[in-house]
């Protein structure tokens, strides 16, 4: 288990830093420095501090690649101690295009004292670093004049037409005087020599013939030097009377041998020519331990500056692995365990702690079944806890712990304080002997680690389909409903030691989506006695009051929102009137966000003399209104057990509900009732054969209180106590003290 918890707390760390990272990343994006044209301020400085030299001293750099270790660490300080009036970037000097790539070097310029100049190439262009090179520091292509000398910057990108900068070229530098013109674009004009490694970089003139075209017009044009980036070498040479120096050791992988190493040079500019002088950047004694540095200063570079795509890809790499282990490797469990220790009767009542996030006097199936579950157990003898959210009640409620809530919306959502201390210490000091959850989040989660803490068994009820509430969760809706959902409660029951769903139906979706603790099929128990013995006056002063024209009576209860589909029911009641069903009144009881809606609905189908929209109904009062009614009807097919229906059956009625998978368990078609598919036509077809047949009714609903009796809450409690010492028992086999 220890072992088992590492993992987890490695996984959820794996997560925490996935989701910071790109967090950061998008702060990164939507937050992006103020700085435009700095090449314009930087200029200045240069026109500034040269304006009366007649020779310029030039520091340049080449594939900088955002290098700590070599162009931070090593060339900016001797840049900033030499008399080189700026430096000149010949290309990639970031490693990338990214947001943080280009951060960063600003923060590594921020270190030279001098001015600078910048050539796009490609690495500026990449990872959409075109935009952010024009913003923050001026266009892809340029030119500079100085008094000994004339700079001329091109893009080899391909992201500017080469035939549009050749046009420029010919009206800058045509009427050109004496002075040199050095050229300064990221890719090769010719191959460097020595030969390199690696092949050198391609760009937009590294076709044979657009290469002649170009070397053609800078020859006619009187070029004097090409400077270029692009391979991690030094070569100098003269071709067709033009010199070409490659540079590209300010940074990156280098192999540190004769051909491929660190350095930067020195142009000195004048009337008498440009004169080159190499650097070379040498900081280990000996061959292999230049090697070694090299590939240090590469790693430390993308640990530096690339740490947060690192974190990005190599969480990736850890969620993918663990989801492939778990898919690939990971023992399952498709079928149930036979060998489950016998139920341990500890001989005295049990300590039972509940915790929901919902309870009365919410008005909701969940909190119902809790609040029958607890009586039932309480009757039995047993303590129940029951931790549950506050609802502004100020009265003391015997074994009910409400917990303030931080959070609300509507009456359905209240948000616990998870951190609320006396909760732990209440939990704590009342030692239960099994933990039962009602929601697999929020103070289910609270519960689950309560119980770990306390070395105390769980039990997990699976209550609701998590899926059909994708409208009130901030994610894509389909996603929710094929992914997340699913995840959550498979997630939540394996962590648990049992698992309790109302109908077998459910049993085979928990089975389905992999979960492989014991599952057991239990539905909540409905109180027969308040279904069958509703006092005859009461029930007269009802009708009186619902139904005084005595019509057929049809019910429906169901909180008002989606996933409930009483606008499904809103539209039979339609086509019953067009159908000339005999006289009806449905009365709807129940309340929620949609109320303004279906009422709106109603209005425009002409129902208002036929649907009662009755709101929240007590539940001491549900019983009578089920008793003076003919038939109920539901259409919801987000039910796990459907408890409203069992209600029904027990109140004598029969039932026609969307056939779903709380539906089927009970209603059986022709003998309690009819349940139809999710089709309008057929469901209200059904309906009205009801309707009409009043012996059919009379014979369903007795057919229909007679299966509802096998549900009693006393039948319903046992069982649920003998699923607890099952639990108790099952952790006693793994050695843990119940």
């Amino acid at each position: 288990m220890t072992r088992r918890r590492l993992l987890s707390f490695l996984l959820v760390l794996n997560v925490a830093v996935l989701v910071s990272v790109l967090g950061y990343k998008t702060y990164l994006y939507l937050n992006a420095p103020a700085s435009s044209a700095l090449l314009v301020s930087q200029i200045e400085r240069i026109e500034e501090a040269t304006r009366q030299k007649e020779k310029l001293s030039i520091a340049v750099v080449g594939d900088a690649n955002n290098s700590i270790g070599v162009f931070e660490n090593e060339i900016l300080p001797r840049i900033n101690a030499s008399d080189a009036d700026f430096l000149v970037s010949a290309g990639n000097i970031v490693s990338g295009g990214g947001e943080d790539k280009y951060r960063a070097i600003l923060g590594t310029l921020s270190h030279l004292q001098k001015p600078y100049l910048l050539t796009f190439a490609e690495n500026e262009f990449e990872e959409f670093g075109g935009t952010r090179f024009y913003q923050r520091f001026g266009p892809y292509f340029y030119s500079v004049d100085f008094k000994a000398a004339r700079l001329v910057f091109l893009d080899a990108t391909g992201r500017t037409p080469t035939d549009w900068q050749e046009r420029w070229l010919r009206d800058i530098l045509w009427d050109q005087d004496e002075r040199p013109v050095i050229i300064l674009l990221g890719t090769p004009l010719v191959d460097p020599v020595p030969e390199t490694l690696f092949e050198p970089d391609s760009g937009a003139w590294s076709e044979p013939g657009d290469r002649r075209r170009l070397l053609n017009l800078l020859q006619t044009l009187g070029t004097d030097v090409v400077v270029t980036a692009g391979a991690s070498t030094y070569s100098n040479q003269v071709v067709d009377g033009i010199r070409h120096i490659i540079t590209g050791g300010a940074g990156g992988l280098v192999l540190n041998d004769d051909s491929s190493f660190y350095h930067y040079l020195e142009l000195t500019v004048g009337p008498d020519g440009t004169e080159v002088t190499l650097i070379t950047v040498d900081t280990a004694p000996t061959p292999m331990a230049r090697r070694i540095e090299g590939l240090w200063f590469y790693i430390y570079s993308l640990f530096y500056v690339g740490i947060w795509n690192f974190l990005l890809v190599f969480t990736g790499l850890v969620l993918l692995s663990v989801y492939l282990y778990n898919r690939l490797f990971r023992e399952r469990r498709y079928y149930p365990s036979y060998e489950t220790p016998e139920p341990i009767d500890l001989g005295r009542p049990m300590r039972i702690a509940m915790f929901s996030n919902t309870f009365l006097p919410f008005t909701g199936g969940v909190p119902v079944s809790v609040d029958r579950l607890k009586r039932g157990l309480e009757a039995q003898g047993h303590e129940v806890l029951l931790v549950c959210p506050a609802y502004d009640l100020a009265e003391n409620e015997p074994g009910v712990l409400r917990v303030p809530t931080i959070f609300r919306s509507g009456a359905m959502i209240r948000l616990a304080n998870p951190l609320h201390l006396r909760t732990w210490r209440t939990v704590r000091d009342f030692a239960p002997d099994v933990v039962h959850l009602h929601h697999p989040f929020w103070l289910g989660s609270l519960g689950l680690r309560m119980a770990r803490a306390l070395k105390v068994p769980t039990v997990f009820t699976y209550h609701t389909r998590l899926e059909h509430f994708a409208h009130m969760v901030p994610l894509p809706g389909a996603v929710f409903r094929n992914v997340v959902a699913h995840w959550i409660i498979s997630r939540f029951a394996n962590r648990c030691d049992r698992v309790i769903v109302p109908t077998p139906v459910t049993r085979d979706y928990i089975r389905l989506i992999g979960v492989d603790v014991p599952v057991d099929v239990q539905p909540t128990g409905v109180e027969m006695e308040l279904y069958c013995d509703q006092p005859p006056s009461r029930l007269d002063d009802l009708r009186r009051t619902l139904n005084p024209d005595g019509r057929l009576l049809l019910i429906t209860v169901a909180r008002l929102s989606p996933e409930k589909n009483v606008a499904f029911i809103l539209l039979g009641m339609a086509r019953l009137k067009v159908d000339g069903a005999p006289r009806f009144r449905l009365l709807v009881l129940g309340d929620g966000e949609e109320r303004g809606a279906l009422e709106a609905m109603i209005e425009d189908l002409g129902l208002q003399d036929s649907v009662h929209m009755l709101g929240d109904v007590s539940a001491d009062d549900v019983p009578a209104h089920l008793a003076i009614s003919d038939i109920f009807v539901f259409a919801s097919a987000a039910e796990t057990q459907g408890m409203v229906v069992l209600e029904a059956m027990a109140a004598g009625l029969p039932v026609v509900a969307v056939n779903s998978s709380g539906i089927d368990a009970f209603v059986e078609t022709r003998q309690t009732g009819y349940a139809t598919p999710e089709n309008l036509a057929i469901w209200t077809d059904s309906l009205h054969g009801l309707m009409v047949a009043r012996a059919e009714r009379k014979s369903m609903g007795a057919a229909a209180r007679e299966a509802a009796a096998k549900y009693s809450i006393e039948a319903f409690s046992e069982r649920v106590a003998s699923i607890y010492q099952a639990a108790i028992a099952t952790s006693s086999a793994r050695g843990v003290a119940p």
